[in-house]
């Protein structure tokens, strides 16, 4: 009787057992299926948009429009002049806000405790400036690079003519702009790179004499080198198509010449697009090589960070090999 009793019990607990199991994966279902359904829905709209750019470029791309200047009020012609001024600006951007930006997430991990209100001010400020809209970014490069920096350095260093040289938009100053746009990327990438490294190869350095600096020098950078090229990666996907914040700073609707100085404008290929899609004398006949330029920046921020990604994968396999 004893012995019918427990396996009846143990029957009933087993099919309660079950049926939550049931339940729960029943639960489980419709959480699964919205969020299989996000991500194939993302996925459509952004093949329907890189399709659609794809079809209306791929037929105006050739040698002579990558290689020529635009002319006849851009309705003819190239932008090679925009490919040169993009690629120039995302490298001076990236040579400005990368060593800024490992150098502050250093210091943050470092050299001060989390506590204090000397990271605390840091870090709202980070996280405020990350938050800035970038057309705000365009007003202060136009305020402070250009006027003041600009205006003072020209006081200083007096021009022969009277004209501005350094005070007037140019590239350095959009480059730096962008940098100041970027920045929060970067620093919050290499400090999560930071994070990531185990306390015990600190404490091993330690101990076998170094000092803090060459423990940073020698072992923490070369550990979180490819989450500093992570935060490089991020920064160029964003700056190379940023268009307000070089509104104001550099960006010229045409030029005759490429960008041979620091104190030149250029042309850019997000300007550019902006440019042919608002002010052209007609948009449908420059409507073929909008759809060109468009293609052109796409396929040229792709290989930007497709070369920065071989960089860092590289990096990580060399560092597992030693």
């Amino acid at each position: 009787m004893g012995n019918g009793t427990t396996v009846l019990a143990t029957e009933q607990i087993n099919q309660v057992l079950n049926n939550i199991g049931d339940r729960k994966k029943s639960q489980g279902i419709i959480p699964k299926s919205l969020t299989l359904l996000s991500v194939l829905l993302i996925a459509a709209i952004l093949a329907v948009i890189l399709g659609n750019i794809f079809l209306g470029g791929i037929g105006v791309i050739s040698w002579e429009f990558i290689s020529q200047s635009p002319a006849h009020g851009l309705e003819e012609g190239g932008i090679f002049p925009a490919i040169f001024g993009t690629v120039a600006l995302v490298f001076l951007m990236v040579i400005a806000v990368v060593p800024i930006g490992v150098l502050t997430a250093i210091y943050l991990h470092e050299y001060t405790r989390p506590d204090s209100m000397i990271t605390r001010a840091i870090r709202i400020s980070i996280n405020n400036l990350a938050g800035v809209p970038s057309i705000v970014f365009g007003l202060f490069g136009l305020g402070f690079f250009i006027s003041f920096v600009g205006g003072f350095l020209d006081s200083v260093f007096v021009i022969a003519d009277d004209r501005p040289y350094w005070g007037q938009p140019a590239i350095i100053w959009a480059s730096l702009t962008l940098a100041l746009l970027t920045l929060p990327v970067v620093i919050v990438s290499t400090e999560e790179a930071l994070r990531a490294i185990p306390r015990e190869l600190r404490e091993a350095s330690y101990a076998l004499g170094a000092t803090k600096l060459q423990t940073i020098l020698r072992i923490i950078i070369p550990q979180a080198l490819p989450g500093i090229l992570t935060g490089g990666i991020l920064a160029v996907s964003r700056g190379a198509g940023e268009v307000a914040p070089i509104l104001f700073t550099g960006a010229a609707y045409y030029l005759p010449y490429l960008p041979t100085q620091l104190n030149h404008q250029f042309m850019e290929l997000g300007y550019h697009v902006y440019i042919l899609a608002t002010q052209a004398p007609d948009i449908d006949k420059t409507k073929p090589i909008l759809y060109g330029t468009v293609l052109t920046l796409l396929v040229l921020t792709f290989l930007l960070n497709f070369t920065a990604i071989f960089i860092r994968s590289r990096m990580r396999s060399r560092r597992v090999a030693d």
